[in-house]
C-alpha cells in the first residue's frame, strides 16, 4: 500500500476556486436582491404617504421625499410621483371637476423609483443592465 500524503491538499486546491466562485455569485445576487427590495419598499413608502389624505396626494414633492428617505443606502435613486383620478369602471378622468357616469371619482397616487446598481462581478451569460425600477400605486383616503 502506497502512502497518500498530500491528497487532501491537492483536492482542496482543485475545489477551492470553484467554491470561491460560487460564494462570489451568491454574494453578488444577494446584494442585487437587497437593492431591489429596498427600491420596492421606497416606492411603497412614497405611495403610502400620498394615500394618507387628499392633501398628501397633491404633495408630489412630499411623496418623492418619503420614497427617497426610505432608501438611503442605495445611491443614485430617483423618485417620480404623480396623482390621477379614476372612475370605478377604470376610466381616467380629470381630477379637477371630472365626473363619472357610475360611482364617485377616486383619487390615486403613483410613485416610481429608479435606481442604478452595479454588480460586483460581471457574467457574460447573465445580462444585467443595473437598472432597478419599482412602481407602487395606492388610492388616496
Amino acid at each position: 500500500m502506497r502512502p497518500r500524503r498530500g491528497t487532501a491538499t491537492v483536492e482542496f486546491a482543485l475545489v477551492a476556486p470553484l467554491l470561491l466562485l460560487l460564494l462570489a455569485a451568491v454574494l453578488n445576487y444577494t446584494m442585487l436582491l437587497r437593492a431591489a427590495i429596498a427600491v420596492a419598499d421606497a416606492a411603497r413608502a412614497g405611495a403610502q404617504y400620498g394615500s394618507l389624505s387628499i392633501a398628501n396626494a397633491s404633495n408630489i414633492s412630499g411623496m418623492q421625499t418619503a420614497a427617497l428617505n426610505a432608501v438611503p443606502d442605495v445611491t443614485g435613486a430617483t423618485a417620480t410621483a404623480s396623482k390621477y383620478c379614476q372612475c370605478s369602471n377604470g376610466t381616467i378622468v380629470n381630477c379637477a371637476g371630472g365626473t363619472c357616469t357610475t360611482g364617485k371619482v377616486r383619487t390615486y397616487v403613483q410613485v416610481i423609483v429608479h435606481a442604478t446598481v452595479s454588480s460586483i462581478f460581471s457574467y457574460s451569460q447573465l445580462r444585467f443592465s443595473g437598472v432597478i425600477n419599482s412602481t407602487s400605486s395606492m388610492r388616496a383616503q
